[in-house]
């Protein structure tokens, strides 16, 4: 077992017990971060908002988080498990069980779709004058943008210091039963989608859970509209918490801490970089979808092949240790060897990462996914197949595999990026700059999708209105000026409850809507192979 690790009741830590693991990770190696630096000296406005919303954040986190704590018996847990016992996070299982229950419904579409999925993104199916916004490929870029962020550089190697080893083995499983979900989602969210007087298309699950329940089921019409705006507003204040004020202050601490710290020349200008990040993603999304799309299509790829050298580099220079640590990552995911809580705790901590950082269940890609240009909503769930295969079997496989080939992540003392860091560091010193690079472009690109996300929930409740739109853009991007100076701990784990509260209202949805995308996906699979539809390239 890692020591960096702890015993068995590490597995069951609350996810925001490990995001300050991984903050603490990145000061050990990047020097004091900004937000130890306002903690050491918060100003009173910074308590008063803590102790504010402290009670809120632990009532609301604690009944999100609640986990099974497996021993001598089964319990429920909203604080903690016991010694000695193993602790199953049920928002966990909750986004599993949609992957299970989705894959075997569709029997295996995450396979069966995968290669047509790729086909339609790189546009052999596209037809210009399909109502929509943007391009598959750029649907999928706009979704993939608010996915891969500092979780698949810190989360990673988080769950494997928990875990073990193995963890990478499930989590790859996990992002695979994901694939299905969100084809689902992304089916629905273009089945139900609104397309609006000036063009624009408004979409995901609000619509399918207040239009779709409606329609298909009499008398649900009513209990879809309440879904829909629990998802709505979840998705407009967590996404702010998320979205701009987690990202914008991890940005800040990176830059901060490899500029030299409190005696670097950032030290005390939090608001000036808050300022800039935000400026740059405002002139991104008050262009709406169709600009976020046009960026992504460019920053996305760019930002995962940047990450991706890099780790591939690590993996050429210990290419002759690569087959003993694909063979130690399979031996401990069913041994349990080196792994807090054995095989299951390999299991929970590899399941745990893939659903937090490819969002499956979540809801939120079905809000991009929406805006694509098809009348056959079975193809943007086909394209949607691929984001959790980018995210969690490409990127995060590529973090595992570098950590556990290099050894980093048995390193005493150190958690998260601080894991990877020394990961990069064992090939050339400077490598934690690309990461600081790497760490910087995922935080600005979640911000991007994540405040079009808002937008469309904001404009769910109130209607499409301008003016609501950019209204909670500009309080989205003033949020990330506030963050770049603020001690944000509880807020962000009242955001992070707000986040994983969507998943419920949404997986109600999908599972009552399933026959609905069953029917979609072998209308476009029996009007494919009839030849009715064509390719229109290639």
């Amino acid at each position: 077992m890692s020591k960096a690790g702890g015993p068995a009741s590490g597995v069951v830590r609350t996810w925001r017990s490990r995001l300050a693991g991984v903050l603490a990770g990145m000061a050990l190696v990047f020097g004091p971060t900004a937000a130890m630096a306002a903690e050491e000296a918060a100003p009173s406005i910074d308590q008063r908002i803590n102790q504010a919303v402290q009670p809120v954040a632990q009532a609301l986190g604690g009944a999100i988080f609640s986990r099974a704590c497996i021993g001598d018996g089964v319990s429920l847990s909203m604080s903690g498990c016991a010694e000695g016992q193993t602790g199953v996070p049920l928002i966990v299982v909750w986004l599993l069980l949609g992957g299970v229950v989705t894959t075997l419904y569709f029997r295996f579409i995450n396979f069966r779709g995968f290669a047509q999925g790729f086909r339609l993104m790189r546009g052999d199916y596209a037809v210009a004058s399909d109502p929509g916004e943007v391009s598959h490929f750029q649907a999928l870029t706009s979704a993939v943008s608010g996915t891969v962020g500092l979780g698949n550089i810190a989360g990673v190697a988080l769950a494997i210091t928990v875990g073990g080893p193995g963890a990478a083995f499930w989590m790859i499983v996990a992002g695979l039963l994901g694939m299905s979900t969100k084809f689902a989602e992304c089916t629905l969210g273009v089945k139900y989608r609104q397309e609006n007087p000036d063009g624009t298309v408004s979409g995901g699950p609000m619509y399918y859970l207040s239009r779709g329940l409606a329609e298909r089921y009499r008398g649900l019409g009513g209990v879809g509209k309440v879904l829909a705006v629990v998802f709505a507003i979840c998705s407009m204040l967590g996404g702010i918490g998320a979205g701009s004020m987690f990202q914008a202050n991890q940005a800040y601490a990176q830059f901060h801490a490899l500029t030299g710290g409190v005696n670097g020349p950032l030290e005390g200008y939090g608001w000036a970089f808050g300022i800039g990040i935000a400026v740059l993603a405002g002139l991104v999304v008050l262009g709406g979808i169709t600009r976020i799309g046009s960026v992504t299509a460019r920053l996305i790829p760019s930002m995962i092949v940047l990450y991706l050298l890099g780790c591939f580099a690590v993996l050429a220079v210990n290419i002759t240790a690569l087959p003993e640590a694909i063979a130690i990552i399979f031996r401990a995911a069913f041994s349990g060897e080196a792994a807090a809580g054995g095989v299951i705790g390999a299991l929970l901590a590899g399941f745990q990462r893939a659903a937090f950082s490819n969002e499956a269940g979540l809801g939120s890609a079905a809000i991009a996914h929406s805006a694509v240009k098809t009348k056959h909503p079975a193809t943007e769930g086909l394209v949607a197949l691929w984001e959790p295969f980018v995210d969690t079997v490409i990127v995060c496989t590529a973090t595992a595999l570098m950590v556990v080939v290099t050894g980093a992540y048995k390193l005493e003392g150190l958690e998260g990026v601080a894991i990877t860091s020394s990961a990069f560091a064992t090939v050339f010193s400077w490598f934690p700059y690309l990461l600081t690079v790497a760490v910087f472009l995922f935080a600005f690109s979640t911000m991007l999708t994540w405040a079009y996300y808002g937008a469309k929930a904001a404009t769910y409740i109130t209607g499409e209105r301008r003016w609501v739109t950019n209204t909670y853009i500009l309080v989205y991007l003033g949020a990330a000026v506030v963050a770049c100076t603020m001690n944000l701990g509880q807020l962000i784990d009242l955001s992070d409850g707000l986040i994983f509260l969507m998943a419920i209202p949404n997986l109600i949805g999908v599972y009552l809507l399933l026959p609905v995308v069953r029917e979609e996906v072998d209308d476009y699979f029996a009007k494919l192979k009839s030849g009715e539809i064509r390719a229109t390239r290639g």
